[in-house]
């Protein structure tokens, strides 16, 4: 049964040639064909509630369950947003209650490894230690903490029909998991209006200052999943940063949810509409990167084609 589950796995989500120092492989990591094309519409699972270990769990359930996405032995790369040493209550990283949930989740699924990554956009290896995600980290057995900070770490890959991105360096760690979650926070965006999941995939790549100063940012956004797809994405909104975003401080909402999905397309187009956003409430067409990753066949960015399940806990 693993061998099986792990096949389709790495057939559906990790087929895709990549260029690595000079070898091809195939990257675990890489994207599918459009879910909103597929035979099945988009599910998306959005659970509301006080303890985020129960909505962790059920929104997972919700999607077919834990053993959808993990086998027992497996290596799981949790990308969460710990690119600030601010402290939690700002709202504009990942909320530690919600990486403890995810990671205490694999663990418990029979995970062999939890490896957390992230390069901090701001004071490196002190940013987790002050937003608490270190903390986290440590407290649970069967976690491991890597913080990106050197080139190494990464490998190049070529894009897959990229227009604005051609080739990319990624996260080593990323490529070789068995199962890549991504767990942004989401939070307003002085360049993109807001940052979700789509964007926090910037956290895995060795040169993000090219999105913002040599491409233009919204198609490299979309394009960066033609390259890299996680194969489950939860969006933490327990604490929204909902203006001065990303780095803050700002106004800081509480809608206490979690919102998951297997098409990053549809699980950022619904957290959008959950917040206000710099005082503004988007619609997902609204936000450049959504449409173009829509574009690109990356997800579902028309709600009403996408099968949403709510829950409170």
């Amino acid at each position: 049964m693993k061998n099986s589950r792990r096949d389709f796995v790495r057939k559906s989500f990790l087929a895709g040639a990549a260029v690595a120092l000079g070898k091809t492989r195939l990257c675990r990591a890489a994207a599918i064909t459009n879910p909103a094309k597929s035979a099945t519409r988009s599910r998306l699972a959005a659970v509301s509630g006080k303890d985020a270990g129960r909505m962790f769990a059920r929104a997972v359930e919700m999607l077919g369950g834990s053993e959808k996405f993990v086998s027992p032995g497996d290596r799981v790369v949790i990308k969460p947003n710990a690119s600030f040493a601010n402290p939690a209550n700002w709202g504009n990283n990942t909320s530690p209650e919600v990486l403890a949930a995810a990671c205490e989740f694999f663990i418990k699924a029979g995970a062999r490894k939890v490896v957390v990554i992230d390069y901090p956009l701001m004071g490196g290896a002190k940013a987790p230690e002050a937003n608490g995600l270190a903390d986290v980290c440590r407290s649970v057995s069967g976690v491991e903490l890597s913080v990106l900070s050197a080139r190494y770490q990464f490998r190049k890959l070529s894009v897959p029909g990229g227009a604005t991105l051609k080739t990319v360096e990624v996260s080593r760690e990323v490529l070789d998991a068995d199962l890549l979650v991504n767990l942004p926070v989401a939070k307003a965006h002085d360049a993109v209006a807001a940052s979700i999941g789509l964007k926090n995939l910037m956290g895995i790549i060795w040169d993000r200052a090219a999105f913002h100063t040599m491409l233009e940012i919204n198609r490299a956004i979309a394009e960066l999943s033609l390259a890299v797809r996680p194969q489950l994405t939860v969006v933490d909104m327990t604490r929204v940063m909902v203006s001065n975003g990303p780095k803050g401080p700002g106004e800081v909402a509480t809608p206490n949810l979690l919102v998951a999905s297997v098409d990053p397309v549809a699980a950022d187009a619904y957290s959008l509409t959950k917040a206000r956003f710099n005082g503004r409430r988007f619609k997902p067409k609204q936000i450049r990167y959504l449409r173009h990753a829509h574009q690109a066949g990356l997800g579902e960015i028309d709600l009403s084609a996408v099968d949403i399940r709510e829950d409170r806990v």
